[in-house]
């Protein structure tokens, strides 16, 4: 792939915000007919790495039993607005209108929107007639890596043309109290909601270059993470399997990708990883054999907004570059698959 500039990056977040020991209290309430699966559990709330996070909807919306339709609908909304500020945001800083863009990459797996989000949000935003459309599902926490590689992909292929990558999630509307599955537990101690947005294109310096990504996809993995379609909506899949897993597998599958890149690990001077939870980020370092506490922005990410799962690793990207992007850095995130999905920025 040719190396293809990433002209700006913007992150949004929904209004309404929650403190875990806020969260902590409403899920011991809410949970109070099954005290043996909160006491057994209740003590991710304390140790996920999380202080707080901005959801889609009020903290009191989470307490009432809801069915899919509804939750889609919140979804649907809280999208929307999350990927207009999220791409306005891009499109001020890459000095570029929305009339501008040749295609639009959107990722998204928490809700269900058909048209998708980009069309839904089109005439608001000003998008042209003939823009090219590339909505993608099912890629769970991967998505802002995969996003970011497929937009890029896109714009190399077709020299001159200006890319917007959007990703969104709402996981918040996903917290099931009715479940008595301990992931579901385990969700309502860790997912946030969010939204970024990147423009790429061949032209121009931008503020970093995609120069290479690849993937990793692990066979006999699907149990691992993803969702249950169940009638009162999603029910999260988190096996318990996955931080010993990152760190007996993550370390042969990064020097997969970046072999294929022609580089190794001795030419990466940081990673930018998705923060999937505070076991994941320490797997992580174990793996690739970094020291504990490597991953500061990572951890600092997770604090302030939990797992928003797809837009997430480019908040962590949107911290790395405020701090001074290094000369050459491998982004990672695991998802559903079960996957590794890698990419290598340059300073330009």
């Amino acid at each position: 792939m040719r190396p293809v500039p990433l002209l700006s990056l913007a992150t949004a977040v929904p209004s309404y915000c929650i403190a875990q020991d806020e969260a902590k209290q409403l899920a011991e309430r809410l949970w109070s007919g099954r005290p043996a699966l909160f006491q057994r559990l209740g003590g991710v709330f304390g140790n996920s790495g999380v202080a707080e996070r901005q959801l889609v909807a009020p903290a009191d919306w989470y307490a009432s039993p809801r069915g899919w339709a509804e939750r889609n609908a919140v979804y649907l909304d809280g999208a929307e607005r999350l990927f207009e500020e999220a791409a306005r945001g891009a499109l001020e800083r890459a000095g570029l209108a929305a009339s501008d863009m040749d295609g639009i990459v959107t990722v998204s797996t928490t809700g269900i929107a058909t048209p998708s989000l980009e069309a839904r949000v089109a005439g608001r935003m000003g998008f042209r007639a003939d823009v090219r459309r590339v909505p993608l599902f099912g890629l769970g926490c991967a998505g802002g890596v995969s996003g970011l590689a497929t937009a890029a992909r896109l714009a190399a292929a077709e020299p001159r043309t200006r890319w917007l990558l959007v990703t969104v999630e709402t996981c918040s509307i996903s917290i099931r109290l009715d479940s008595d599955d301990p992931a579901a537990l385990v969700a309502t101690a860790l997912f946030g909601d969010g939204a970024a947005a990147a423009v790429l294109s061949t032209e121009g310096d931008g503020i970093a270059r995609v120069m290479h990504a690849g993937e990793q996809l692990w066979p006999d993995t699907l149990g691992i993470m993803g969702w249950r379609v169940e009638d009162p909506g999603l029910g999260v899949i988190f096996d318990r399997a996955i931080p010993p897993f990152v760190e007996a597998e993550l370390g042969e599958a990064v020097d997969a990708i970046l072999e294929a890149g022609g580089l190794s690990r001795a030419a990466i001077d940081r990673l930018c990883c998705h923060p999937g939870g505070a076991k994941v980020i320490a797997a992580i370092e174990t793996a690739l054999d970094l020291a504990a506490g490597t991953l500061d922005h990572e951890r600092a990410v997770l604090r302030d907004h939990g797992n928003m799962s797809a837009p997430t690793v480019l908040f962590v990207l949107e911290r790395l570059l405020g701090a001074g992007l290094p000369e050459r850095v491998l982004m990672t995130a695991f998802g559903p698959g079960f996957t590794c999905a890698g990419l290598v920025l340059e300073r330009p």
